[in-house]
């Protein structure tokens, strides 16, 4: 295990041979099925099911259980309160879904990535009685497929749906297809229904959503998906708050898209978040940073980190991405500011646009290490289907193949313009071996020394340690084992934001930062 902790990588992306990375069977292939014997069908009891899929063992096991999916406990609190509802989550390791007693309804929600297992747990209920009901994006783009497997399909937004299609269950005129737009206000959705999650499980069950869709429309992105039309729409300020305060937890995630579409929002968010005195992360683009006051607002109000999509250190690919971001050569400066607000930074990068070539791996390592980037995320181009990359692949004749099992951004599904697929992957791994490297790690400590053992606990805790994270899920430890390092960080934040706020007040700039250990 040490040597792994120490081992140094190789300078060459394209070395060989290597190692294949640890990765235990329950998190590759899921809970079987087959064998599970069938209760009686409880009247009235709908099983909401999120699907197993399979772990990439480069990045962190962490991030599956960090916080939940909101789709299904959003739909739960929509169900009208003459149903049982249950919540049950493949990827927790708790087995398969719960068959004694049977549900009368089964929703399953249904992403690309595990279509087939989505697919295999309907054929199952469906062979036992149950009513199965799908829906998810890619439902939504793939309809035709998804059809076979189902009894209905909720295309579109699902809150709106689901009382429907039960009242029609109960009145036996269920249809096959339900289709919803996403132009209804978000405050008429109910609050997510929190209290049916297995808060033993998560790092943070306080999973929140302020705001839907994004300002961008990536030609990449799910979010330019053909029929998937969602206007920028967002949620009371208060309602947030309220919901964060009845959950009870410490720490944080936002789950939107994009949290800093709407800068005016986003500052009335933080200013309406600043007196619980709690620490919370994000999704935001780069151009946030066009706004400082309101960086500002977000490090007062208890953000301490974000994760930006930059995407490449590439104008050009950027532009064919259609891609709004400020140009490449300001990224540097625009991090620094968040790290002097102390704001870490999760920096995502897309590989395998057209303008990257065989130097492009090791020039992202070097501009990472250069910049101090706390954490690098990293995902092989992939065309989903129903979006203008995939129509472009497909026009162009670079697909290899549509085993959508493979379509995770972490396998090449399609032939690189200057790559071969074979380059894209290895440089793909090489990256996460590099930039998670004893040597990589310290190389991008923070320069204020005070910031540097929260650094080093996130760095290997998080991004070191799946054999220690498996067995945190396997058991249920995750909450219990990282409470006392969440409320570690949050004291040290309420300290750094009165630093902070007594330095504005006095116009004195603030020198050092500090990071979170907890995301």
């Amino acid at each position: 295990m040490f040597e792994h902790l120490l081992s140094s990588v190789p300078d060459d992306p394209f070395y060989q041979p290597r190692k294949p990375l640890w990765s235990p069977r329950e998190l590759t292939e899921a809970p079987a099925i087959r064998t599970l014997r069938a209760g009686e069908c409880e009247d009235r009891y709908a099983l909401l099911i999120n699907p197993f899929y399979p772990k990439d063992p480069h990045a962190s096991f962490g991030k599956h259980v960090l916080t939940p999916s909101l789709a299904l406990t959003s739909i739960a609190a929509a169900t009208p309160d003459t149903w049982r509802v249950r919540y049950w989550d493949e990827n927790l390791l708790q087995g398969a879904p719960p068959v004694s007693p049977l549900p009368h309804v089964v929703g399953i929600t249904v992403h690309l990535t595990f279509a087939r297992r989505a697919y295999e747990l309907a054929d199952w209920f469906r062979e036992h009685g149950c009513v199965v009901v799908l829906g998810g994006l890619h439902v939504l783009s793939c309809p035709e497929e998804a059809a076979p497997h189902a009894d209905a399909l909720a295309l579109g937004d699902g809150v709106q749906l689901w009382p429907t299609i039960l009242a029609d269950i109960e009145r036996g005129t269920l249809k096959s297809r339900y289709d919803a737009d996403f132009e209804r206000p978000y405050d008429a959705d109910p609050a997510p229904r929190r209290r049916l999650l297995p808060k033993e499980s998560f790092l943070t069950t306080s999973s929140l959503i302020a705001t839907r869709g994004c300002h961008n429309r990536c030609g990449f992105c799910y979010l330019s998906t053909e029929g998937l039309a969602m206007p920028y729409r967002t949620r009371a300020v208060e309602d947030i708050r309220k919901q964060w305060e009845d959950d009870g937890e410490p720490y944080a995630v936002f789950i939107d898209n994009n949290l800093g579409s709407k800068p005016d929002y986003l500052r009335a968010l933080c200013r309406e978040l600043r007196p619980l005195k709690r620490i919370w992360s994000a999704a935001v683009s780069l151009d946030v940073t066009n706004h400082p006051d309101v960086v500002r607002e977000m490090a007062l109000s208890g953000c301490t980190g974000v994760f930006i999509g930059f995407e490449s250190l590439s104008d050009e690919n950027l532009a064919a991405a259609k891609k709004r971001t400020p140009r490449t050569d300001d990224y540097t400066q625009r991090v620094r500011m968040l790290h002097e607000h102390g704001i870490q930074v999760n920096a995502s990068f897309v590989l395998g646009f057209d303008q990257d070539r065989r130097d492009c791996f090791t020039q992202l390592a070097q501009w990472i290490e250069s910049n101090r980037i706390e954490c690098g995320t990293f995902h092989i181009l992939t065309p989903y289907p129903g979006t203008p990359l995939f129509r472009q692949m497909q026009r162009e004749g670079r697909l290899l193949h549509t085993n959508w099992d493979l379509y995770d951004t972490a396998h090449v599904v399609f032939q690189p313009k200057h790559l071969s697929p074979d380059e894209l992957q290895l440089g793909y791994d090489w990256l996460y071996r590099k930039l998670y490297s004893a040597q990589s790690i310290w190389r991008r400590r923070p320069s204020d020394a005070t910031a540097v053992l929260p650094y080093l606990a996130m760095s290997y805790l998080y991004k070191r340690s799946n054999r220690f994270w498996h067995l945190l899920i396997k058991h249920r430890l995750v909450h219990a084992v990282w409470k006392p390092l969440v409320h570690w960080t949050r004291w040290r934040h309420v300290k750094f934001r009165e630093r902070l706020a007594a330095s504005l007040d006095r116009h004195v700039p603030m020198s050092g930062s500090v990071v979170s250990a907890s995301v």
